[in-house]
């Protein structure tokens, strides 16, 4: 008994199948840790959208304005800007702290602010993650083109070059926009811009 040839139409099924194989793998894992982040969230009634964006009011976080407003929501991982008369607001998704014990929140102001920062990893970083090293400015610093530095040593607000960070829990506490939300961003705001992270 012979042993029959496979039509083309087999091969070239079983050929793409295999090519695809290692694609759909890493999709379907990439899906489990989303599922997984989707579940805490789900716990906490976070939705992990733009939908999930709420509108804010200034006047329910601050006394009043006067000087340029910042407000990051962690639960909506968005974060909204006012100017000082609260005729310009804008709203920009961010990358928000992975863990709770990583996430600060209260009052603070932008100290200080940086074109190309370079950036160093903290103590605590390291004791994670013993291969994180110091990095100059460039396409690999987890600190995007631009920085404001807050009022808390090590927290700021910052761009990033991975862009699948926006609208995750993906930082080691600070607040990450798109690079060129940033740069707007910190076009607007000046040092003492008071911020509140909720």
């Amino acid at each position: 008994m012979t042993n029959p040839i496979p039509s083309r139409r087999l091969v070239t099924f079983g050929l793409a199948a295999t090519l695809c194989s290692p694609g759909l793998l890493r999709a379907q894992s990439l899906d489990a840790l989303d599922a997984e982040a989707d579940a805490a969230d789900v716990k906490q009634g976070v939705r992990r959208n733009a939908s999930s964006f709420s509108h804010q009011d200034w006047r329910d976080h601050f006394d009043a304005l006067g000087v340029q407003t910042v407000l990051a929501d962690t639960t909506s991982r968005a974060l909204h800007y006012w100017s000082a008369d609260g005729s310009d607001y804008r709203i920009y998704p961010t990358s928000v702290p992975r863990r709770e014990d990583l996430t600060k929140r209260g009052y603070t102001k932008v100290v200080r602010k940086r074109v190309g920062p370079d950036w160093t990893p903290t103590p605590n970083m390291i004791k994670e993650d013993p291969s994180l090293k110091y990095m100059p400015p460039g396409p690999d610093n987890p600190l995007g083109t631009h920085a404001m530095y807050l009022g808390w040593p090590a927290y700021l607000i910052h761009g990033t070059h991975d862009t699948r960070k926006i609208g995750r829990r993906s930082s080691a506490g600070c607040i990450g926009l798109y690079n060129e939300q940033i740069e707007e961003l910190f076009g607007l705001c000046e040092v003492g811009t008071q911020v509140r992270i909720i």
